[in-house]
C-alpha cells in the first residue's frame, strides 16, 4: 500500500528508518532519463517491499566546489528549482526523498564511509541503482566496483544503468536540457523532459510599472542560474483557477527599468488580472518569443511589451490552451 511521501533534510532517526530502494543523483530537471530509473527503482521497491527513494543533494555538488573555488562560472545553470525537482520526483512514484545538504563534511566523506554510513546505517539501503560512471566520496575515489563489494559485505544489491537515449539514439542528460533551454528550443527540452519545462513560485510584490503602462505582471522569483534563456515567453498559467490561464512573460534581468542583476519572471495575463500576490502559481514556458533587450525609453518599451502580448494572442488563437 502507498504511504505519504516523506522529505527529509537528514537521514531519519533509528526509530523511523525503513529499508530502502534507493538511487542516487542530482536529478535536476527529472528527465525522461531520471524517470526510466526511478521506474526501475520503484519496481524494485515493489518486487522486494522496500521504500522507493531518492537521495539528492542541495546545492548542487559542482555549485559547492565552484564556490570553494571561487570560480562561479563552474557552477552549472539550473533546470529546476528544489520545489520543482522535489515535485516532479513525487510524480515517479518515489515515497521518500532525502535532500541532504553538500557540504564540507560531505565532500570530505570516505568513499567506504558514504557507503557503510549513510547508505546502508542511516538510509537502509538494500537495492541500489546508479549510472554506470557513478563516482562518490572524497575526490571522487569510490565507483561501482567498490560499490558492489561493499554491498555483498552488507546485504545491499547494486544495479547499473546505462544512458537513456530517445528514439534517435541521442542521449537524454541534464546537460542536453540546459543546452535546449539555453537555446530558447523548448520543443526539443520538452522532448527530453517528457512535458513542459515549467517554473514554480510565490507571487510577490514588484514596483507595479506593469499597471502604470496598462499591462499588470505578477512577478515570481526564479533560481539565480536558471538554465532558461532570458527573454520574452509565450506562457500557460496554473494555479489561479481551476483551468490554465494565458499569458505572456518575460524573464531576465529587467534591464529597462533595473540595474541590480536580479532574475526575476514577470507575467502578464493575456484574459484577466486576479489578485495573485501571494499565491503558489506554476508557468509553463510554451515558446520563445525574443531575447531580452534594453530599450531607450519606456514608451518604446510599451510599445514592445504591447507587440508581446499580441504575439501571444496570436499564438493561442493558432494552438489553443
Amino acid at each position: 500500500m502507498k504511504t505519504s511521501l516523506r522529505i527529509r533534510r537528514h537521514p531519519p532517526a533509528p526509530s523511523l528508518r525503513f529499508s530502502s530502494a534507493l538511487s542516487i543523483g542530482n536529478f535536476d530537471g527529472v528527465h525522461l532519463g531520471h524517470t526510466a530509473m526511478l521506474e526501475q527503482v520503484c519496481a524494485a521497491a515493489r518486487e522486494h517491499d522496500l521504500v522507493p527513494s531518492v537521495l539528492t543533494f542541495a546545492p548542487h555538488p559542482r555549485q559547492y566546489f565552484a564556490q570553494v573555488n571561487h570560480r562561479p562560472e563552474l557552477s552549472p545553470p539550473q533546470i529546476s528549482g528544489v520545489r520543482d525537482k522535489l515535485t516532479a520526483l513525487a510524480q515517479t512514484g518515489i515515497e521518500q526523498i532525502i535532500l541532504a545538504r553538500f557540504n564540507r563534511q560531505m565532500a570530505e566523506m570516505s568513499a567506504t564511509d558514504f557507503v557503510t554510513q549513510l547508505l546502508i546505517e542511516q538510509l537502509g539501503t538494500r537495492w541500489l541503482l546508479v549510472g554506470e560512471d557513478f563516482r562518490f566520496g572524497r575526490q571522487r575515489a569510490g565507483d561501482v566496483e567498490l560499490l558492489k563489494k561493499i554491498g555483498l559485505q552488507h546485504g545491499m544489491q547494486v544495479q547499473t544503468m546505462s544512458d537513456v537515449t530517445d528514439a534517435h539514439g541521442h542521449r537524454i542528460s541534464s546537460s542536453e536540457v540546459r543546452s535546449a533551454l539555453g537555446a530558447g528550443d523548448l520543443n526539443h527540452a520538452a522532448h527530453l523532459l517528457g512535458r513542459t519545462f515549467a517554473m514554480s513560485g510565490h507571487v510577490i510584490h514588484g514596483k507595479k510599472l506593469g499597471r502604470t503602462l496598462n499591462m499588470p505582471t505578477m512577478n515570481m522569483r526564479v533560481t539565480p542560474r536558471c538554465a532558461a534563456r532570458s527573454g520574452i515567453y509565450v506562457v500557460r498559467v496554473h494555479g489561479l483557477g481551476s483551468n490554465p490561464l494565458p499569458g505572456v512573460a518575460s524573464l531576465g534581468v529587467r534591464p529597462t527599468v533595473e540595474d541590480d542583476g536580479s532574475i526575476l519572471l514577470e507575467t502578464h495575463l493575456l484574459t484577466s488580472n486576479p489578485d495573485a500576490y501571494g499565491k503558489l502559481i506554476r508557468v509553463e514556458l510554451l515558446q520563445h518569443v525574443r531575447d531580452e533587450e534594453k530599450f531607450p525609453d519606456l514608451p518604446t518599451l510599451t510599445a514592445a511589451m504591447h507587440a508581446d502580448a499580441q504575439h501571444a494572442r496570436s499564438y493561442f488563437a493558432l494552438h489553443g490552451l
